[in-house]
């Protein structure tokens, strides 16, 4: 044992990498059931939340055109995860909930595939200097620790959303499955994070570093900008996680608090991450002040 709890080896990360394929290939769209019993209703409680998730799920691309900038020298096990496993995973994912989206009468998702954003431009610009790449591969897991953790609670709300609608065919062929998948997804970053820090990869220096990123430089998943944080806000509401924000933060920075807060200031909640849930509510709301219109609650 050590301070982070069970010792993550190479093999062990290779092993779960490994299951991770051979038991969750990417889903065929051919095996979802798509009939939707009422589909304007739908559309009117969840049509937002699955138009904002196909969107993200298929902006995996560019994800990796991140990653490569960020760590322009993955390892072979980082390598095998996010080129055989989770990529392959993550467009199937988007195609099934775009195809569900316009089985709803809504347009095509529009990922962007191509923009990269300036703080990761300016750090893959150092990346070829070792204590840059090791911060820039802890960032890598803790921001998609968080990205996959809030993917797990925005599809087991949706799932059982969907479920009270009666929308069971959606509910158990198609979001089951998602949701099925991502928390391999989380344990990978989990253990890979926990790993260098049990290795002592990080100076002290590097994780002040890695610390002060993370702190002003977080962005929840999916938002880019101005018009995309009051869509997450609208998810927040709609999927009802609203009700308890701070536990919802908690969740989403479970794995930072643990390895970067914990014995540092005692922090329970990241407030970096409680602070921009706060803000994408409050930008929804202004959006529809502005508007007059009303939220759409969970069903």
């Amino acid at each position: 044992m050590s301070s982070h709890g069970v010792l993550i080896t190479p093999r062990m990360l290779d092993e779960h990498v490994d299951r991770l394929g051979e038991k969750h290939p990417p889903i065929e769209l051919d095996s979802v059931d798509r009939t939707v019993l009422r589909p304007d209703l739908v559309r009117e409680q969840y049509g937002h939340v699955i138009d904002f998730m196909s969107r993200v799920e298929l902006e995996v691309d560019r994800n990796v055109l991140e990653l490569l900038t960020l760590l322009p020298d993955p390892g072979e096990t980082d390598r095998h995860f996010f080129q055989d496993v989770w990529q392959p995973q993550e467009i199937a994912h988007g195609r099934i909930l775009d195809r569900m989206q316009q089985d709803l009468g809504m347009p095509p998702s529009q990922p962007e595939l191509e923009r990269i954003g300036l703080n990761i431009r300016v750090l893959g610009a150092l990346a070829h200097l070792r204590p840059i790449q090791e911060v820039a591969r802890l960032m890598y897991y803790l921001t998609g620790a968080a990205t996959e953790r809030s993917a797990v609670l925005a599809y087991n709300r949706l799932s059982a959303g969907l479920e009270r609608l009666g929308e069971k065919a959606l509910a158990r062929t198609a979001i089951a499955p998602i949701k099925r998948q991502e928390p391999g997804h989380f344990a990978f970053y989990r253990m890979s994070a926990t790993a260098m820090l049990q290795q002592r990869v990080l100076a002290p220096w590097q994780l002040r570093l890695v610390r002060t990123m993370r702190k002003h430089a977080f962005q929840l998943v999916g938002v880019y900008d101005k018009q995309q944080k009051a869509q997450y806000g609208g998810i927040v509401v709609a999927l009802g996680l609203e009700e308890d924000l701070e536990g919802y933060a908690r969740d989403i920075g479970v794995v930072e608090r643990d390895l970067l807060w914990a014995q540092h200031e005692g922090m329970h909640v990241p407030t970096y991450v409680l602070a921009g849930l706060r803000d994408a509510v409050e930008a929804y709301r202004e959006r529809l002040t502005r508007l007059g219109t009303g939220p759409v609650r969970p069903a």
